[in-house]
């Protein structure tokens, strides 16, 4: 049986406004950074997922419920595999999961993502009329192709492996393809996209001139057609931000949370002191925003990074690993009872440090041990509906709940 917390009463949050048309005011984004967590391919149903697992929708849901998060990351994307876009059933389970949330909560955000990364698969996908449309090019009846989509100069070719690459945003059909997961994207209900690395597709687009045109007609089309009339943008921002003219590219900003080795224990890890690996902390730039307000510094989160394990798992290993691992992957090997405490460690460490950054929760991310097979780490209550069960919601609740 599963022991559910009390519905939600986290201290002001009936007080806090969740409400946005057309753009969006400083207050309220703070207000959905503050209850924002990682639920990673939630809307992504298990019939499209490589391994065909981790099928807890029912009690994801119920989780989502129970915190009272407000804005769900990286719900729904493709990194490779792109011709499930092809299937309507692929659509159609993330739209379902969308509206059953919004069915108790309307105000609540999910996010998808677009990253740095095609594959040849893409050559599978036909080409919406809509997307050539609105580039003001003749409408064809033909698919996407991926050699169009790369570097030239073959920068970045086969980056990810044979038959995958990093797209260049500067190169036509590279627009294509992200106007048309963006719009699609919004059309099932998603008002947030992260966008990755930038920099990577950005390499031939120095002053931004591309990334500027390719996310205004995206604004444009969600002014139209999104919930409200708004979409989020957002991408990993190692600089603190990418702008041009004083004007920010991205509605805020989002970076890993940088852990540090623990010199002298083995496994243990702290939060930068310094600068370190890039991190964000007291670097988010300030300038104007999409939504027309001005800040010094623009509001970001902080969230645990997944990208595999080294060659030597449990020792220092230079680069971002901790202790060789990633962050959720080092973050799921600890004890429950010490994840709890370095979670709350983690988010007041990060109030204090800047005003500006929020913790994102773990609910749901990859993880990748070397010992077992990949998975995903649950925060949900560990019971029948979701038996790999950390339980740690029961704390992020807690922690959000003692919030002043």
């Amino acid at each position: 049986m599963i022991a559910f917390i009390t519905s939600v009463s986290l201290g002001q949050e009936r007080n806090k406004s969740y409400h946005f048309d057309g753009k969006i005011s400083e207050e309220v984004l703070r207000n959905y950074l503050a209850r924002s967590i990682t639920m990673a391919e939630v809307c992504t149903s298990p019939d499209f997922k490589i391994d065909g697992k981790d099928d807890t929708n029912e009690d994801d849901i119920r989780l989502i419920k129970n915190i009272g998060a407000k804005f769900i990351g990286r719900t729904f994307f493709r990194w490779g595999n792109e011709q499930s876009l092809n299937d309507p059933e692929f659509w159609s389970f993330a739209k379902n999961v969308i509206t059953r949330v919004h069915d108790f909560d309307n105000d609540i955000i999910f996010q998808s993502a677009i990253f740095e990364a095609i594959t040849k698969k893409v050559n599978t996908i036909p080409i919406s009329a809509h997307v050539f449309e609105a580039y003001d090019l003749p409408v064809e009846n033909r698919n996407f192709n991926y050699e169009a989509m790369l570097y030239p100069s073959g920068l970045f070719h086969n980056h990810w492996g044979a038959g995958s690459s990093v797209p260049d945003i500067t190169q036509q059909e590279t627009k294509l393809w992200f106007y048309y997961l963006a719009t699609s994207y919004i059309d099932i209900g998603i008002e947030a996209i992260h966008w990755g690395q930038v920099a990577l597709m950005g390499a031939n687009d120095p002053n931004l001139t591309h990334w500027f045109q390719m996310l205004a007609m995206i604004r444009k089309y969600a002014q139209n057609n999104s919930r409200r009339h708004f979409i989020l943008n957002d991408a990993h921002t190692p600089n603190g931000g990418f702008l041009k003219d004083g004007v920010h590219l991205m509605d805020f900003n989002s970076f890993p949370l940088r852990i540090v080795e623990k010199k002298g224990e083995p496994m243990e890890g702290v939060l930068p002191k310094k600068r370190h690996q890039n991190s964000i902390y007291n670097r988010s730039r300030g300038g104007m925003t999409a939504s027309g307000w001005k800040c010094k510094s623009l509001s970001y989160i902080v969230e645990f990074d997944n990208f595999g394990i080294s060659s030597d798992p449990g020792n220092p290993v230079k680069g971002a690993f901790i202790w060789g691992y990633d962050e959720i992957t080092w973050f799921s090997l600890k004890s429950i009872e010490d994840q709890k405490e370095w979670l709350e460690y983690a988010y007041n460490w990060i109030q204090q440090k800047d005003p500006n950054a929020y913790l994102q929760m773990p609910v749901c991310r990859v993880v990748v041990d070397g010992i077992n097979p990949v998975h995903k780490y649950k925060a949900n209550i560990k019971s029948e509906a979701c038996p790999e069960g950390t339980g740690l919601e029961v704390k992020i609740k807690e922690i959000w709940t003692q919030e002043k």
